[in-house]
């Protein structure tokens, strides 16, 4: 049985307090950090096999050793903006173990020795913003957060900042911008945020998802081969599925890496109301490609590789479940709808491709589409792949390029029949003919 590394709550109650917190454990990855060397901090990361858990899953310590010793001025970013559709794991964490995150950031902090933490929050969650202050405010007064943190002559401050609840700004780039105050859209890169002119105020970042840094105390404290015992060889340690759509137990799951969507759905989430069948499955929100409900997609192990060999991404694990009675192309408009809306407008294809996917699809929607019309959108979704400065183009394409895919017959059911299928109708006669045919009879 895997520990609960993020969800600690359930296993010691109010350990959002900073007294609960510090007398289970708390902060002692940290302590164990700085009697270390940054680098030997690095490492014992890279080992771990730690993944981003905000979507792209890159390698945590391969990210962290990115950033340049030499520069004097560094920052870490921590993405708790969580705008991805069906993704509800960053506010729990937030809400219930505040310190572990604050620890996690703490220890990145150290291992690239940067100058401040910033915590970029969504608009919506002002509430959690206020709270977390005064967690902050309970970490530096203990000595683990600000001025010469430990007694180790290192000072680096902590602050939060709330965003305006853009989608966009979950992008590493775009955040930057927005936490520097500007229009929250991505960055041309080269450079890279770890790099000299491409982070915040243009010095080398690391930008790190809330359930990643959550993570790195606890393989600090236990080493990376603990961490490694748990989950799967390229995919380590436990994962927050969230789960909705048609589930009878839907909600957040700290599980080991490689549980298949069967266990997942049946066994941990209560299964299928009315025990229908599954129709498809969204495995990361939106932005991922829909999966059909197969035997073998339901027993795919959910993993980074794994996902990729039924055409998908874990990304999030945001999984969204759709029973047999759900239409897949409404599910597409609906989508496709929320991309458009949050298209922050920079790149061409994104922005003109979101309208003309969201046009097209409302004429399909409305039983006026023709079969050239899903030609159409599936060739405006093509375009706009791997062509925008942001994933969000791929993102807004996938619903399209995978519901025509593996859902055919669910469009088939929206467009208006050919012309030769439509039953005949009489032909109106011209003017001239109804006003003698009216003479005829007497008619006005």
């Amino acid at each position: 049985m895997a520990p609960n590394i993020i969800f600690r709550e359930k296993d010691v109650p109010n350990i959002r307090e900073f007294k609960v917190y510090t007398e289970n454990g708390g902060y002692e990855g940290l302590k164990k950090a700085i009697s270390m060397k940054p680098a030997e901090v690095i490492d014992i990361v890279k080992a771990s096999n730690l993944r981003g858990r905000g979507g792209a899953g890159f390698p945590t310590g391969v990210k962290w050793s990115f950033i340049p010793q030499s520069e004097p001025v560094k920052y870490v970013v921590v993405n708790a903006d969580e705008s991805e559709t069906g993704t509800f794991k960053d506010r729990q964490i937030l809400e219930n173990n505040p310190h572990q995150l604050i620890e996690g950031a703490m220890i990145a902090a150290w291992a690239i020795q940067a100058s401040a933490v910033y915590i970029y929050l969504r608009g919506e969650f002002w509430d959690i913003a206020h709270q977390l202050d005064k967690h902050i405010e309970d970490a530096r007064q203990g000595g683990f957060v600000g001025d010469n943190v430990l007694g180790s002559g290192w000072s680096c401050p902590m602050f939060t900042h709330l965003g305006a609840g853009a989608y966009i700004c979950g992008e590493e780039s775009a955040l930057l911008e927005s936490l520097e105050g500007k229009l929250g859209q991505p960055r041309v890169r080269p450079p890279f945020p770890a790099q000299k002119g491409g982070g915040l105020y243009g010095e080398p970042t690391v930008v790190n998802n809330v359930e990643t840094l959550t993570n790195v105390p606890w393989i600090i404290v236990n080493g990376a081969d603990e961490f490694k015992k748990i989950g799967t060889e390229q995919s380590a340690g436990t994962k927050v599925f969230c789960v909705s759509g048609h589930v009878n137990k839907p909600g957040n799951y700290e599980l080991p890496l490689g549980v298949t969507f069967r266990e997942l759905i049946y066994e941990h989430a209560g299964g299928i109301p009315g025990d229908k069948k599954i129709k498809g499955i969204l495995p990361s929100g939106g932005s991922g490609p829909i999966v059909p409900g197969t035997d073998e997609v339901l027993d795919t192990p959910l993993t980074y590789e794994d996902m990729v060999k039924v055409g998908t991404i874990l990304g999030s694990a945001s999984i969204i479940v759709m029973d047999e009675t759900v239409d897949i192309t409404w599910v597409a408009a609906k989508v496709t709808k929320f991309f458009k809306h949050e298209s922050c407008g920079k790149c061409t294809p994104c922005r003109e491709g979101t309208y003309w996917l969201d046009k097209v699809l409302d004429r399909i929607m409305s039983g006026q589409g023709k079969p050239s019309d899903v030609d159409l959108i599936d060739n405006i979704a093509k375009n706009m792949q791997g062509a925008t400065l942001c994933a969000l183009g791929d993102f807004a394409a996938n619903p399209i390029i995978h519901t025509i895919k593996n859902f055919p017959d669910d469009f088939k059911a929206h467009l208006a029949p050919k012309e030769e299928d439509k039953p005949a109708e009489a032909k109106p006669r011209p003017a001239a003919a109804r006003r003698g045919a009216a003479a005829a009879t007497g008619g006005d």
